[in-house]
């Protein structure tokens, strides 16, 4: 094996994914399963309430006041040149925690391949966010599946990972 195919063969993908209600980590998985790539779950520090309309206002408020939700832990991203990035669509953007983690680590040169879960918004402004905050990444195209619809997206998700050329 040659030095630059050892390299490249090191560098696999990530799958960095934050979930509530659980259905941006059934998108993440099917990824997982369909690429083998790593896996990380983004948590935040203070957890956010168990009820809908509880937690929609907690992000609500995360949004108005622009805060930055203190992260569990983040992956080290050194060792990959893919990764692919999931959030439920809040408020018409990610989560304030991916704010927090893309302002922190720089992915200067890496792919980037979001994906999202919503009700209804689609990526809504995110994909804007992710651009300003990810300027010197390639940002392939997204995929968006409806929160109540995932648990049949698996083909779906397939189809978005060959036309992206990852499978």
């Amino acid at each position: 094996m040659t030095e630059m195919h050892a390299q490249n063969a090191s560098k696999k993908a990530l799958i960095v994914y934050f979930s509530w209600s659980g259905h941006t980590q059934i998108i993440a998985q099917d990824i997982q399963k369909a690429t083998d790539a790593d896996i990380f779950r983004l948590e935040t520090v203070k957890n956010y309430p168990k009820q809908y309309r509880e937690c929609t206002n907690a992000a609500k408020q995360e949004l108005s006041n622009n805060e930055r939700p203190v992260l569990k832990s983040v992956p080290d991203f050194s060792k990959y040149n893919t990764v692919y990035l999931g959030w439920p669509c809040w408020w018409g953007t990610m989560p304030m925690a991916f704010f927090t983690l893309l302002e922190k680590n720089n992915l200067a040169g890496k792919t980037i391949i979001p994906f999202t879960t919503h009700e209804g918004s689609g990526f809504g402004k995110s994909l804007q966010d992710l651009k300003k905050l990810c300027p010197d990444a390639v940002i392939l195209e997204g995929f968006s599946k409806n929160g109540n619809s995932v648990n049949d997206a698996n083909e779906d998700v397939l189809k978005w990972l060959k036309k992206t050329g990852q499978i």
